[in-house]
């Protein structure tokens, strides 16, 4: 979900001002071979990338399963934010981790929809796009910007202040991103059970419906892997009642959280380019002192 944890400035101390760097008096030696791997925060990185792998297993033929490891994922990315201040063991390699970890099972999941629902593949390609695009945006502007210790979530209310409300407050941090992956996982229930999403779920005219156990032979393939047998296969897995319930509640949600993505995306660009100004400015500066100085 969100990006939880905060990374420290090259001095020890953290962007939000806390002492979670080094304890002071501690030598050199001790501090550069601390094993930043097995960081608490870290293992329950590790954590969260296994929960997800064992969610790809299941996510073609078993929603449920799939659900609950994919949910209990993105709930862990809070817990790791909590650990890294609680055992002030925040870090760089921590918060990389956790965003790519957050990017790929978003990703992921998008795919999934796209092959399951052709027909809208193109705006979960986009969601993907700009999903990936406004993240690394941010991110490489806060490194060139504002240099190697600037945090990325510290972006000023003078810049935006929907920005820096979405990164300072957790409450709507949290809010955004739990909605924007509840969304996706309710529409991707929706495929196992609703027959409007899915169309091929719908039970035959005059006929008892269709289920694993009593397929329609016309639409028997000899492949299990093939997308008809997996159509098939998800035929009335469960009820849609409670999806169709979260798809309306966390649609709102989905949309703000979009939205922020393209603000992110904007923003980013702007202060991109606002350096690049400087820069120019600053070599035609140099070019025209080079000059005169030639001239005397």
């Amino acid at each position: 979900m969100g990006d939880k944890v905060e990374i420290p400035m090259p001095n020890g101390r953290p962007m939000n001002g806390e002492s979670k760097g080094p304890v002071a008096g501690s030598s050199v030696d001790e501090q550069t071979h601390e094993n930043i791997y097995l960081f608490v925060p870290n293992l329950i990185g590790y954590i969260r990338v296994v929960l997800c792998i064992a969610s790809l297993y299941f996510m073609p033929l078993h929603p449920r399963r799939c659900s609950f490891l994919y949910s209990v994922s993105c709930l862990l990315d809070a817990v790791d934010g909590i650990a890294a201040r609680q055992f002030q063991q925040s870090t760089r390699f921590g918060a990389v981790l956790d965003m790519v970890t957050d990017r790929c099972t978003t990703t992921c999941l998008l795919v999934f929809l796209a092959t399951a629902k052709p027909a809208y593949s193109m705006i979960f390609q986009g969601l993907i796009s700009l999903d990936l695009a406004s993240h690394y945006m941010h991110m490489y502007a806060t490194l060139a910007m504002g240099g190697q210790g600037q945090s990325h979530k510290n972006v000023s209310a003078d810049r935006s202040w929907i920005m820096n409300t979405y990164y300072t407050n957790k409450t709507v941090l949290f809010t955004c991103c739990a909605g924007n992956e509840l969304f996706f996982i309710a529409l991707y229930l929706l495929c196992f059970s609703s027959p409007k999403i899915t169309p091929a779920l719908l039970p035959p005219v005059g006929g008892s419906p269709v289920t694993p156990a009593n397929p329609v032979p016309s639409l028997l393939f000899p492949s299990p892997f093939s997308a008809g047998a997996m159509e098939m296969a998800r035929a009335n897995k469960m009820d849609s009642t409670v999806p169709w319930i979260l798809t309306a509640a966390s649609l709102p949600i989905m949309l703000v959280k979009q939205w922020i993505n393209v603000l992110q995306l904007v923003k980013a660009s702007q202060w991109l380019a606002e350096g690049d100004r400087r820069d120019r400015v600053s070599v035609l500066s140099e070019k025209k002192a080079r000059k005169l100085q030639k001239r005397q």
